[in-house]
């Protein structure tokens, strides 16, 4: 037993003394006898000498405990190699000296002192070889570095089924007819060389001689050299309790034993490594990717995987795949807003509005009680000049275009993800037996017997406990949904209120010649601030939701960190879903749809009265909210996602620099560095898909929400790679096959956008109101024009109310203008004196019966197409399916052929020997 394992050992058999001492001291305890505390003793010995079964292939059997080598820093920053200048280093883990520590009971600093130290030696006995070194610049810290020698590589890439190259692939690539214009926009191959391309089989240690070797140091990039590592971190034990075994290094991190672990930078992201042999792929990242010059440029998608792993690289392809879908939806959205500026001005109805003789005539009744006022139509002028620009025939097309546009989307990424799975070898992704999280491991105190193995197994609990579980996280989440409703209503009411002060402020009679006042009307200024005060409620109620969400989670405790992601996702997405859509759903589909008529007006929790539109409808309002929210969405998520790490990273930097000018290594730059959050891009996803909604579910209102989107992902992918490359440590690289649950939820989205753009259409805009006008009520027998006009509709589509049919809790303080008896208000109702006064007259149902007729054929019409594009674009592409049966063979000849060739190598020397037997058995007979 060396030094370091006596010290153990001694440190363990003298806490009977260290432990009576200690509860004096701190708890004030004296009751407990020194031969408890010995037996105490005695078990925490029995704990240490216990045998770790260390995983694949090492020695059973470990009496003594292995320590890391020791060495000092050698001055050379832009090293990545142990002391002997061989050995790559392909992780870190920091930890502070327990020696020195001085915010821990002693006894609590020896355990996990133990613990480390069990866990270093049997990451040794797995074959890693470890080497540590004293922080330059806080002596705390102590720096392990590991390196995994060929070996263990092998051994592992068998285990996790990892594909090595087998040889160079044969197949020609044929290039776009647009390669020419693609080229304009790559990364310069002179730069970033392209990557070889290779016939891939999962590795083999037995058909070794089969891979294509040239160099053994270089057969494992880096990128694999760390997940290898990673997975032999995540599975190495440190100790058993209770018949329960501990292990992995998350947990270590959860316990503060080891305060970081990341796999290095290759080199500074500002210059090149100033060793030669240095690929320096973060510094050609930088340039060639994350900075803002390359905007406009194609992501280096391959080099990008090649350095954080298939996950990165799956999100990246995905978002700049969108980002250039994009463009064509930017396109046509522009199109048609540049169409309805054109024709603004032979907006008919807007005229109207306008025009002194008639909306200047146009007395409109009240929209609150008793404090508002009567006004004038002429009012709403600039507000109905807008709304011709978004309530055209152009948005219908636009409408229809997205939800094909979608569609296309969809089915065009799955052929793009399935390249890109042959290319980055998940075609057939066998993924290992996933880790049991630290939480769940650690609460697993029940014992139930396994129904494929027969064996018993630790859980966390019965069947009973885990039904329970479900019904409560279920229960509070739903129960949080309900008070972000709860949160709109809130809004709601403010609309309310806040309209009730306008209205008596903002207009104190009706005839005014104050240019302020053709924009700032009650409904304008309601709108704008309900706007603005709804997205700081979103932004706040969205960091107290996902907090709630991850406490949910954790309570619900889900086995594995996929199963944690996946449950997260499903009720971060609803809490998001809910808390930005909410206001929008409101005012598209229910403002203005419910308020009755002056006389009888309609009332919110019998108090409130509810919103009124403006005479063009709520299409307007509903822009200005989108535009508020998702401008502000974008511009709130960049500097929390942009600037906050910077400025840690530059207090973090600007501390060091105080403290010491030493020259400083690359491991312990890195550790400066942000860590990566352990959810990793489950926000960026998450942020991206909210906006895929707002994009896809409103686009009908506001037909330039693409062009902003596209915008925004032009910089997100900018500062994201930003981001990743100079503000956090290297992410472990991780596997992926696809983008995941994201998938079917942006199905979710498409799916609905095709009734929400149609309800929008009919229910919110005026495009159908106006069209059965024309076609039916501006020409006999309900019209007087002799042809199809819009001339009229303004007065044709405001019914008449006779104010001395108001009742007292409703009647305006503030008397009619004039001699008029009488004020219009936004319906159709027959007027008064009529035998069915004030009921819906048959215009009205002309146009509900025209609504449903136009949702339902829209909707068919768009789903078929839907349906037609799903089946004519197959997920997989022929060429790609021809490299992979190409692979296959390939696979199935080298891998396979040289065995069948050994087997009837020696299949037919048996046969010749027991042919020259029975010859030589006959030959004797004959004799």
């Amino acid at each position: 037993m060396n030094a370091e394992n006596q010290d153990v050992l001694l440190d363990l058999e003298g806490e009977e003394e260290e432990g009576e001492e200690e509860e004096d001291d701190d708890d004030g305890e004296t009751g407990k006898t020194s031969t408890e505390t010995r037996v105490q003793t005695e078990k925490e010995i029995l704990e240490l000498k216990q045998v770790i079964i260390p995983t694949y292939g090492t020695v059973p059997d470990q009496p003594n405990l292995h320590t890391p080598e020791w060495a000092d820093f050698d001055d050379k920053p832009d090293s990545l190699f142990f002391s002997d200048g061989q050995r790559r280093i392909d992780f870190v883990l920091v930890y502070e000296d327990e020696n020195k520590k001085m915010t821990h009971k002693r006894s609590d600093r020896k355990k996990q002192k133990r613990k480390r130290q069990v866990y270093e030696s049997n990451l040794i006995n797995n074959g890693l070889q470890l080497e540590s070194t004293r922080s330059v610049l806080d002596e705390k810290l102590i720096f392990v570095k590991v390196h995994a020698p060929w070996e263990v590589l092998c051994t592992y890439a068998e285990v996790m089924h990892i594909k090595l190259p087998l040889q160079p692939s044969d197949l020609k690539t044929r290039d776009s007819a647009f390669n020419w214009f693609n080229r304009l926009f790559r990364v310069d191959e002179n730069i970033i060389k392209p990557e070889q391309e290779f016939f891939t089989a999962p590795f083999q240690k037995e058909h070794l001689s089969n891979f294509y070797i040239q160099d053994k140091d270089t057969f494992f990039n880096p990128a694999t050299r760390s997940r290898i590592v990673h997975f032999i971190l995540s599975r190495v034990e440190y100790a058993t309790k209770n018949n329960v075994k501990k292990f992995g290094i998350n947990k270590l991190l959860d316990t503060g034993i080891y305060k970081a672990a990341f796999p290095l930078h290759d080199s500074s992201f500002r210059h090149p490594s100033t060793d030669p042999d240095c690929p320096n792929e973060r510094y050609l990242l930088y340039r060639e990717w994350a900075h803002p010059k390359n905007i406009f440029k194609l992501q280096p998608l391959d080099f990008i995987r090649k350095y954080y792993g298939e996950k990165i690289g799956i999100y990246f392809a995905w978002l700049g795949f969108y980002t250039n879908m994009l463009i064509v939806a930017a396109v046509v959205g522009v199109g048609c807003f540049l169409y309805g500026c054109l024709t603004k001005d032979n907006c008919t109805w807007s005229q109207e509005v306008c025009d002194p003789s008639i909306g200047g005539n146009i007395i409109m009744c009240p929209q609150c009680d008793k404090v508002c006022t009567y006004w004038n139509l002429t009012i709403t002028c600039e507000s109905s000049k807008k709304l011709c620009i978004f309530d055209s025939f152009g948005t219908l097309v636009f409408a229809v275009f997205m939800g094909i546009w979608v569609t296309l989307f969809l089915e065009f990424w799955k052929r793009r993800q399935a390249e890109l799975e042959y290319e980055w070898d998940t075609v057939e992704y066998l993924e290992q037996e996933e880790q049991v999280r630290p939480e769940y491991e650690a609460r697993c105190t029940h014992v139930v017997m396994n129904e494929i193995t027969q064996q018993e197994e630790h859980v966390p609990y019965t069947a009973c406990g885990k039904c329970i579980r479900m019904t409560f996280c279920t229960s509070a989440v739903f129960f949080w949904i309900l008070l972000i409703i709860a949160s709109v209503i809130g809004i709601i009411v403010y609309r309310l209120s806040v309209f009730l002060a306008f209205s008596a402020t903002l207009t104190q009679h009706i005839s005014g010649t104050e240019a302020i006042r053709k924009y700032l009307t009650p409904q304008t200024a309601t709108s704008v601030t309900a706007s603005f005060i709804s997205f700081i409620v979103i932004m706040v109620l969205n960091v107290i939701y996902e907090k709630v969400a991850i406490l949910i989670t954790d309570f619900e405790l889900p086995r594995t960190q996929t199963d944690y992601e996946n449950s997260l996702t499903t009720k971060m997405f609803l809490f998001q879903f809910v808390n930005y859509y909410s206001s929008c759903f409101y005012i598209a589909f229910f403002k203005g749809k419910f308020v009755g008529h002056p006389g009888n007006p309609v009332y919110w929790l019998g108090k409130y009265r509810n919103e009124e539109c403006d005479p063009g409808g709520c299409l307007l309002e509903l822009t200005t909210q989108l535009a508020i929210i998702v401008g502000g969405k974008a511009i709130w998520n960049n500097i929390q996602e942009v600037l906050l790490p910077w400025v840690k990273n530059l207090i973090g930097r600007y501390c060091a620099a105080a403290r010491s000018e030493k020259v400083v290594p690359r491991w312990e730059q890195d550790y400066h560095l942000q860590p990566v959050g352990k959810l990793g891009l489950f926000y960026e996803y998450l942020e991206m898909v909210i906006q895929f909604g707002f994009v896809t579910l409103f686009v009908a209102s506001f037909p330039l929400a693409p062009l902003l989107a596209l915008i925004n992902n032009m910089l997100e992918i900018r500062l994201d790679a930003w981001k990743l490359t100079t503000q956090f440590r290297r992410m472990v690289p991780q596997k992926a096959q696809d983008i995941g649950a994201w998938q079917p939820i942006m199905q979710g989205i498409a799916i609905l956008a095709v009734v929400t753009n149609a309800m929008i259409i009919a229910f919110t805009s005026d495009m159908i109101p106006r069209l059965v006008y024309y076609w039916s009520f501006s020409v006999p027998p309900y019209g007087s024009h002799s042809s199809h006009t819009m001339k009229g509709y303004i007065n044709n589509t405001l019914s008449v109310f006779n104010i001395s049919d108001f009742k007292n809790a409703s009647k305006p303080f503030s008397p009619l203008f004039g001699n008029q008896m009488t004020c219009r208000y936004r319906d159709f109702r027959y007027p008064p004196g009529h035998q069915h006064q004030y009921e819906h007259n048959i215009y009205y149902w002309h146009v509900i019966a025209a609504k449903l007729a136009f949702i339902i054929v829209m909707e068919h019409v768009i789903y078929f197409v839907k349906f037609i594009i799903s089946y004519i674009i197959p997920d997989v592409s022929q060429k790609t399916k021809s490299k992979v049966k190409r692979e296959k063979y390939l696979t199935q000849k080298l891998l396979h052929e040289n065995d069948l060739k050994v087997v009837k190598k020696n299949m037919g020397k048996i046969a010749d020997k027991i042919i020259k037997g029975v010859e030589s058995t006959f030959r004797l007979k004959d004799e």
